[in-house]
């Protein structure tokens, strides 16, 4: 098109829409790598599975008279599971739906909406509180608004400015648990290894030799299991506390998304989310 045919209106309207164009078209690459590498993450849903089964893990280790507390509190894990879980779907799916905002190309996430589970609950055991609650009402809300829309009227900024506040409490809510998990691990580390500890020095009679060598080897399997799984909580605690800060430095950038310092910002987080990732992957579960 020649511009220089068009009454000046026109040219003022074309110049107008091509510099509002160039102001919203920057490049969210950091934003969606930071995203992709939050909902990637790994290391929660695991360590929530391997919190739901301990009285498996432990159970043939446990005397006659504490098994029935173990078989109750093996009935309250799995009861609470799938809320814990839902916690976890909701985060990933906005960091998912942040992704696609953030990216050029379109596809649709209704179908895991549905997948998100049925909510989340207070429970003054494990530290969850009526605001976490909120937190997973209002994020859930925030989704189905944005997907069920197919995004209209949705940038990355609008998303971060709306969903921040929830998803930093459930954030926090991941880490409370993943905490308890880890206590919940080290009762379980105490009862088995604590069997061996008290047996083998009375097993001290020749014909008891074989038994307790076999006892000593398992002993130091199972010392090493719960060792690296002690890093496995370590790294996840690490990683959820990574995509907190991230998506605060997000939250108090927005508007200048297309400035080198916050675009550093967010590639070492994506960077550093992506090696503690990996690390996770190193561990057992």
């Amino acid at each position: 098109m020649d511009v220089r045919h068009l009454p000046a209106l026109a040219v003022l309207a074309l110049s107008l829409l091509a510099g509002g164009c160039a102001s919203t078209n920057i490049s969210l690459q950091e934003v969606r790598e930071f995203a992709d590498a939050s909902a990637r993450l790994g290391g929660y849903a695991e360590l929530s599975t391997r919190f739901r089964d301990t009285y498996a893990r432990e159970q043939p280790y446990l005397p006659p008279a504490a098994d029935k507390i173990g078989r109750e509190n093996d009935a309250r894990r799995r009861a609470v599971y799938d809320d814990f879980q839902s916690a976890q779907k909701a985060v990933v799916l906005y960091m998912q739906t942040l992704s696609l905002l953030a990216g050029e190309g379109r596809y649709d996430l209704t179908e895991r909406l549905d997948d998100l589970g049925n909510g989340l609950k207070a429970n003054a055991d494990t530290g969850i509180e009526q605001r976490h609650v909120v937190a997973y009402t209002g994020l859930t809300r925030l989704l189905t608004r944005a997907i069920a829309s197919g995004y209209q009227g949705r940038s990355v900024e609008t998303m971060v400015r709306d969903g921040d506040a929830d998803l930093q409490a459930l954030l926090d809510a991941m880490i409370t648990l993943t905490r308890y998990y880890a206590k919940t691990n080290e009762n379980e580390k105490k009862t088995v290894l604590g069997i061996f500890d008290v047996e083998i020095p009375f097993a001290a009679k020749p014909q008891d030799r074989m038994l307790v060598t076999l006892a000593k080897i398992h002993y130091m399997n199972k010392a090493t299991e719960y060792r690296l799984i002690d890093k496995r909580y370590e790294l996840a605690l690490q990683g959820l506390t990574k995509v907190s800060d991230g998506h605060r430095q997000l939250r108090e950038n927005l508007g200048k998304l297309s400035g080198v310092e916050i675009r550093h910002t967010l590639a070492n987080f994506g960077r550093d989310l992506r090696l503690i990732r990996e690390g996770l992957q190193g561990y057992p579960n």
